[in-house]
This record gives structure tokens, C-alpha cells and sequence, in this order.
């Protein structure tokens, strides 16, 4: 098994990525899943957190300020935006589930104290990216035109017989504005869920070079390297990235033995 691919297990947490874990400095990751009733409970100590609530409804209580039942999606495959709530560094949270679903706690080292807030939906920019069989759907829950130190939070869904992160792009030299280095978790699903997706991970010296059959609820870690996905005819595939880095942007460099696909018509 590749060490940059951590399996889904079965159990309330099914995945999770520390900094340790990843033998790198910046990116936190965890999923969860929550039955009715159930309550999370979370210090972030030394780091700032995005939840999102990729599924069901729960209620948040942090910073002293409660968000009753939000979340409206029954599927992370709805075209519909998520709820989130942006949690700073030194504060107490508890998610509690009003009704089956599933969060991710995606967190990365801050120094700002800001108040806690919710992240509505009606607030996110969705878009368009790519063309043809490179066509995909993007959700921008947390950018870098909204307030946080490190956490950069994006969904995606990659139709089915589509490319996505294509061309290969890399973002893994503090270079900016040409570049920007910032350590990257792929959190994926697919619909339906027995179907597999391939991401391929690759540095221009081959020093990483890991292709990978991806599952449901799989995370692909990505240091450094360019990072790929495709996904084959008969499912769609979504997925919940999360970025940080010494900076706060995103500047992308595409492999230059590939770039000549952004000029095809």
C-alpha cells in the first residue's frame, strides 16, 4: 500500500490525518461519523478548524455561541453547497448530531484569536473548472478571501469518465505568485459507493511517484508533487481538499509535459 494513501476504517472516526501521522508540518484532517444523539466534543488548542458538515444536521456550540441544526444534505453528490463553522485556535467545540450524517474537521496551526463563525452556504462561490472530460464542480468553502491563518477548504465533484486536478498541477515552492507551497489532504467519495477513483501523486524527479485505487472515504496525503485524479465510467467522485502552508495562497504551477492541454479547444 502506498504510505501516502490512508485506508477508511469502520467506527466513528473514519479516517484521520494528523501532522505527525503525515510527517509533515501544517494540514490536520479527520472524518467522522455520528449517529443520532451523539456528541463530539474538540479543543483546538494550538490550531484553528473548519467543520463541515458533509452530511445529516447537527448542532455546534463554540466560542460561546451555539448554530442549531444546520446541515442540509443528505449526500455529498447533492448540488447544494455545505454548511461549515470556522473555529479559532484556543476554544472549546462540541458537535452534536441531530440526525445521522458525517463531519470533517480540517485544522492547521494559527496564531489569531477571531470569533468563531458559521460558514452558510449561500456564501460560497461554486463553479466551473475544466472542459470537455476535464469538466468538474467546485464549492469554495473556505478561501483565501475569507479570514483564517493557514486552512484553505475546497470541494470538488469529478463526473463520471472525468478528470479532475488535471493537468497535473504542483503547489510545493514557496515561489509566490508564480507558486505556493502548501501540503494537501484529498478526502474521497464515490457514488455509488462500491465504485474506486485513481489518484496519482509525482514529483518532476520521480523521487515520489505513487499511483493509487482510491475507495469510499479514502484520503490521499499529498507533500509535494503533482496530484492527479480520474475517474472511471459508471461512478462520479467527490472530494474534500484541504490546504495550509507557511503562506495563506493558492499559486499552482501545472507540469509542463502536460500544460499543452489547457490551449486545446
Amino acid at each position: 500500500m502506498s504510505p501516502l494513501l490512508v485506508k477508511a476504517r469502520p467506527g466513528s472516526i473514519i479516517v484521520e490525518v494528523t501532522p505527525e501521522s503525515a510527517g509533515w508540518t501544517h494540514v490536520g484532517f479527520a472524518a467522522h461519523r455520528l449517529a443520532a444523539g451523539e456528541q463530539l466534543n474538540v479543543d483546538t488548542g494550538s490550531r484553528e478548524l473548519c467543520i463541515v458538515v458533509l452530511t445529516g444536521t447537527v448542532t455546534v456550540q463554540a466560542g460561546g455561541q451555539t448554530w442549531e441544526a444546520i446541515g442540509n444534505r443528505q449526500s455529498v453528490f447533492e448540488d447544494r453547497s455545505p454548511h461549515a463553522v470556522y473555529v479559532p485556535l484556543d476554544t472549546k467545540v462540541s458537535i452534536t448530531a441531530v440526525s445521522a450524517g458525517e463531519v470533517a474537521l480540517c485544522s492547521a496551526p494559527a496564531t489569531t484569536h477571531r470569533p468563531a463563525r458559521l460558514i452558510e452556504p449561500a456564501s460560497m462561490t461554486r463553479s466551473v473548472r475544466g472542459k470537455g472530460a476535464n469538466t468538474r464542480y467546485v464549492c469554495d468553502i473556505l478561501p483565501q478571501t475569507q479570514e483564517a491563518d493557514g486552512l484553505l477548504v475546497v470541494e470538488v465533484v469529478t463526473p463520471s469518465g472525468h478528470s479532475s486536478s488535471y493537468p497535473p498541477h504542483k503547489h510545493d515552492s514557496d515561489n509566490v505568485p508564480l507558486e505556493s507551497s502548501l501540503e494537501e489532504t484529498y478526502y474521497h467519495r464515490l457514488n455509488p459507493e462500491q465504485g474506486f477513483a485513481y489518484q496519482r501523486v509525482y514529483t518532476d524527479d520521480r523521487s515520489i511517484d505513487e499511483a493509487m485505487a482510491v475507495e469510499n472515504h479514502d484520503v490521499v496525503m499529498v507533500p509535494r508533487g503533482y496530484h492527479p485524479v480520474t475517474v472511471p465510467y459508471g461512478y462520479d467522485g467527490y472530494y474534500l481538499n484541504v490546504m495550509a502552508g507557511p503562506k495563506r495562497v493558492w499559486h499552482f504551477k501545472n507540469d509542463p509535459a502536460h500544460e499543452w492541454l489547457m490551449n486545446t479547444k
